[in-house]
């Protein structure tokens, strides 16, 4: 941010104590929006950028400033948050913790699939368009799931596939989405079709499979909507499983194309590790864990717990969760599927009470009904797992004020050269 006579400009590229000439390229009322033209006097923190395209394109935004800031950057994110919007006073925040090597870490890959100047190319949208710009290394991402697109895009082309096109809403392939176990190396490939069949099924299924070795599911999902949603609602496995399996915290996963899994997961493990480090479990506690997907967090728990109960909205990762239950002979564990303002005061109206509570909610944060339930509930404990740090922040000041108190804040850097960071709070009941 930049003041000029008072007024706040936004200029994406400059850092903290550097002077800069910027363009103005719009101006509101209450601030402004720059372009960066020149770095006059650069920052200490100021380090070569990797990869130019990773900036145009929105996927490392923070890869000009130093690792170490970084961190620090993300720890004063958090705290800023916690003061600003949780309106905690002279809250203590611990500092992010950070990775050896922080790139190459994405086990997920979700892309877009575009023609481009007469060619089928795969890589990602330009900043503020749809505009697709040819990618091969992404550099964030698991460096064979980079090698996988490019096998698939040489398929695609040698098969004469059409790409999708948003203007029309023809062409066929939308999108290629790659997930590879970081512990197993077990590969899911999911095509994203607008159609109702992929022809020469039989040709590019033999193709993949010799191009992608440790390949153990090829799934066909149709998505014929002119929305953004990547993945349409129906899929089929043309080859292999129907879902690919990985571990974390010493216990197995399976995961199925609309699972959702932490994208990073040796960050993950220590996210979970503080998690249950948090709860400090004795072995005979009755556990709440809300927004548990296909069960990674509510595993790790039920082997300290007494019992763990378990709510999850995708009725598919409940069924996941169940089973990964099973391939690890733990059963003192409960999932029902359910929006868990629903599924939490049916509980409360059938008699249970929770002695931890440990909530993992989307971006969005927790909704009121879920937090008015809790707080009537009344746990020891919460342990918070945020993805936004400002929704974690609201709903911790409702915690706050009814008689909880937060313990710590611990953020984890799951997400490198972005502006993104994950939060565990531990609130403890002081009434």
């Amino acid at each position: 941010m930049v003041k000029v006579d008072g007024f706040a400009f936004f200029v994406e590229g400059g850092l903290p104590g550097e002077d800069i000439r910027f363009k103005v390229l719009k101006v509101g009322k209450k601030f402004g929006y720059g372009k960066l033209i020149e770095v006059l006097v650069a920052s200490p923190d100021r380090v070569t950028v990797t990869d130019l395209l990773g900036s145009q394109i929105g996927t490392m935004t923070l890869q000009h400033l130093a690792y170490p800031a970084q961190l620090k950057y993300k720890q004063d994110l958090v705290k800023r948050d916690f003061e600003r919007i949780g309106h905690f006073k002279d809250i203590q925040v611990n500092q992010t913790l950070g990775m050896d090597h922080p790139w190459d870490y994405r086990n997920k890959a979700q892309v877009p699939v575009r023609q481009v100047k007469g060619k089928v190319e795969t890589g990602f949208f330009r900043k503020g368009s749809h505009d697709l710009v040819p990618i091969d290394n992404f550099y964030i991402q698991d460096p064979i799931i980079d090698k996988t697109l490019i096998k698939l895009r040489r398929i695609i082309q040698d098969l004469d596939y059409s790409a999708y096109d948003e203007a029309t809403g023809k062409g066929l392939i939308r999108h290629l989405v790659v997930r590879r176990g970081y512990h197993s190396g077990q590969i899911m490939v999911i095509v994203v079709i607008n159609g109702k069949s992929l022809s020469q099924i039989d040709i590019f299924c033999q193709k993949v499979r010799q191009a992608i070795p440790d390949l153990v599911s090829l799934v066909v999902n149709y998505n014929q909507s002119r929305g953004n949603a990547i993945l349409g609602r129906t899929h089929e496995v043309i080859w292999g499983q129907d879902y690919y399996e990985d571990q974390m915290l010493g216990l197995d996963f399976r995961i199925s194309p609309h699972s959702f899994y932490q994208v990073n997961t040796p960050q993950a493990e220590v996210l979970y590790q503080i998690a249950l480090e948090a709860a400090d479990l004795k072995g005979s506690e009755t556990v709440l864990d809300a927004y548990c997907g296909i069960g990674t967090i509510s595993l790790a728990l039920v082997r300290q717990a007494g019992h763990v109960y378990a709510m999850e909205v995708v009725a598919e990762a409940i069924t996941m969760a169940q089973e990964n239950a099973r391939i690890n002979h733990l059963d003192n564990v409960t999932f029902q599927a359910g929006k868990a303002e629903d599924v939490l005061p049916s509980w409360q109206a059938q008699g249970l009470s929770f002695d931890v509570a440990v909530v993992d909610p989307p971006r969005k944060g927790l909704d009121s009904t879920f937090i008015d339930t809790l707080i009537d509930l009344g746990p020891g404990k919460i342990v918070y797992v945020s993805c936004n740090p400002s929704t974690c922040a609201r709903d911790c000041r409702k915690f706050a004020d009814s008689g909880y108190q937060v313990r710590s804040i611990q953020p984890v850097d799951m997400f490198p050269q972005t502006t993104h960071v994950e939060a565990l709070v531990l609130m403890t009941r002081t009434n």
